[in-house]
């Protein structure tokens, strides 16, 4: 059986990296109170997490005519300690409360996979087991204000940048002969 963790509101959310540059391990962090709760999240995810809220964000300053704007003075950026992954996220989604002026952020864990599924026969090579049978993964909502994910995205962004110069070498071979 799933749980649902809801932070609602939180008191901070961030993204940070763990290692070298080119052996960065991203984290996606929120916490309420004295709870922190830490995720782990690719790299593109990270990217692609900043980009979405911007156009979000944007779409709604355009709907209310209004500007959302973050002001780093008043916000933390910084993984805070304990960072224990509570588990990788598979996917992220995006949702505004216009009553309180919210911004959802839900991750969803991988599913859990277990010993007892095996690998079909099929071409598709997917596992085989039925619906009633597959584990449910986790999600966590995160209540934030605008400010705070305006602050989120340009952080993450930033921290997506701040790897290595180029990150098409990403440990690739870039020049070869034949």
């Amino acid at each position: 059986m799933a749980s649902v963790i809801e932070l609602n509101p939180v008191d901070f959310v961030t993204v940070g990296t763990i290692g070298p540059k080119g052996k960065r391990t991203f984290h996606l962090q929120a916490g309420k109170d004295s709870r922190i709760i830490s995720f782990t999240i690719e790299k593109e995810q990270a990217r692609g997490l900043a980009e979405a809220i911007e156009e979000l964000l944007d779409d709604i300053d355009e709907r209310d005519n209004t500007v959302t704007e973050a002001d780093f003075s008043k916000l933390d950026m910084d993984l805070r300690e304990p960072i224990e992954p509570m588990f990788r996220i598979a996917q992220m989604g995006l949702a505004y409360e216009p009553d309180n002026n919210m911004i959802i952020l839900i991750a969803q864990e991988f599913p859990q996979q277990s010993d007892e599924f095996e690998i079909s026969d099929s071409d598709d090579d997917e596992l085989d087991f039925s619906d009633s049978e597959r584990p449910e993964p986790n999600v966590v909502r995160m209540w934030c204000t605008r400010e705070q994910m305006r602050a989120l995205s340009l952080h993450a962004i930033d921290t997506v940048k701040s790897g290595r110069p180029d990150a098409k070498q990403n440990g690739r071979i870039i020049y070869y002969w034949t």
